[in-house]
């Protein structure tokens, strides 16, 4: 493994700044103390910064010994999640239903490490901006941040991205070119029927019944109208109706997820979801309103830059430590939003299988999203090293 002398000499002082952040946790658009610590420390290092992009999102642009007009992002996310941490070492969470389970401490802190050291060096040829963005988990802090000029004020021909993967070893990396991450979308289905005395069903229409065969009609879109050589997730996750025993209701609810590697997919889905959800409940004497809502597109990596990343961190960690066709997730990423606006390349490193974790730690596993959950702080000058890399081969590649 070939990691940055100077970015590893650094490790205990990134290290407490990601507990520091670990310690005080702040939710979608709420990441004020967080962008704080950012923007000082990029600014201590010489990089001018621009805050507020996307509500609390931080740029940085660091220029390197001149200037061919190319320039690449390099992108961390910072918020945490609405949920109890499990931990009780010395950084767990202060704030009680607020915790950083998915480790985008850890991506800010590779981040800032990485900025500190282009800074010092600006040992290349063009522009990186570092790109700490607000709101990822499911409030489209990407999208925001787009919306507010991210790419007409910090002009970028390519921008990329890395969360950390619990299970995956560590120093090991996973990506695939195209899909890695599937697209989120949620759907509700308010079903309106006719209640009545459930010893006299007959005398209404029973809303249940509908909701019923819908959610299993809902099933043949991915057996039956699927291509079955294409991935996609129809998952009912709630359903709710009635308050007694002996009452048919009035109305019924039903809600899911859809998880779909494509958009032509996923416009399939949601016109079969509507047709079966209308219809079925027509037949049953009901009326269905169906409501579609797509939150994050799928994150698809090009080719030629995955290709590239690919290289860089066989350099880094040996062949046999990159993953180049990894199996993609059905999880979503916002990160999917400046894919589809630039070329770039979204990448997993191995965060292990939990051992890293200080005494004290929650008894359940080291999972993203679980309350035992702890980035693993040995991935600093690994992940750090990376975009230092990256930057280079990217933007002397981009010149020649």
């Amino acid at each position: 493994m070939k990691l940055t002398e100077p970015i590893l000499e650094w490790k205990s002082e990134i290290t407490a700044i990601r507990r520091d952040i670990h310690a005080h946790p702040e939710l979608a658009y709420e990441e004020i103390r967080t962008a704080d610590i950012v923007a000082q420390k990029l600014e201590s290092w010489g990089i001018p910064v621009h805050r507020g992009l996307g509500v609390t999102g931080v740029v940085g642009t660091i220029h390197g010994k001149t200037q061919n007009g190319r320039a690449l992002g390099l992108r961390a996310d910072m918020d945490a999640l609405p949920m109890q941490e499990l931990n009780s070492f010395e950084h767990a969470s202060r704030h009680p239903g607020k915790m950083h389970a998915c480790g985008h401490d850890g991506h800010t802190a590779m981040l800032l490490a990485a900025a500190r050291y282009l800074a010092e060096h600006r040992d290349f040829d063009g522009t990186v901006y570092v790109i700490f963005q607000p709101a990822e988990e499911g409030s489209c802090g990407a999208k925001a941040m787009i919306d507010d000029g991210l790419f007409t004020r910090f002009p970028m021909d390519a921008v990329f991205g890395m969360h950390n993967w619990p299970g995956m070893a560590v120093g090991s990396f996973g990506l695939v070119a195209g899909p890695i991450m599937a697209s989120s979308n949620t759907f509700e289905i308010a079903i309106e029927g006719k209640g009545a005395h459930g010893g006299m069903p007959h005398l209404g229409a029973d809303p249940i019944m509908a909701a019923v065969q819908i959610a299993q009609s809902l099933q043949t879109i991915v057996t039956r109208n699927r291509n079955p050589l294409e991935p996609a997730v129809v998952s009912i996750t709630q359903i709710h109706a009635g308050s007694a025993d002996n009452v048919i209701p009035t109305d019924a609810m039903l809600r899911g997820t859809v998880r779909t590697f494509s958009e032509d997919m996923l416009d399939l889905i949601e016109q079969r979801m509507r047709e079966i959800s209308e219809h079925t409940a027509h037949a049953l004497g009901c009326k269905a309103d169906f409501h579609f809502q797509r939150k994050y597109p799928p994150t698809v990596n090009h080719a030629g830059e995955a290709a590239l990343c690919a290289r860089v961190l066989e350099g880094i960690v040996g062949k046999e430590n990159v993953n180049a066709s990894v199996q993609p997730s059905m999880g979503a990423e916002d990160f999917a939003f400046m894919l589809k606006e630039k070329p770039g390349c979204y990448v997993w490193i191995g965060n292990g299988q939990g051992d890293h974790r200080a005494a004290g730690h929650g008894l359940g596993p080291c999972m993203l999203h679980n309350g035992s959950y702890d980035f693993n702080d040995d991935l600093i000058p690994l992940g750090a090293t990376y975009w230092v890399e990256l930057a280079r081969h990217w933007l002397a590649q981009a010149g020649a």
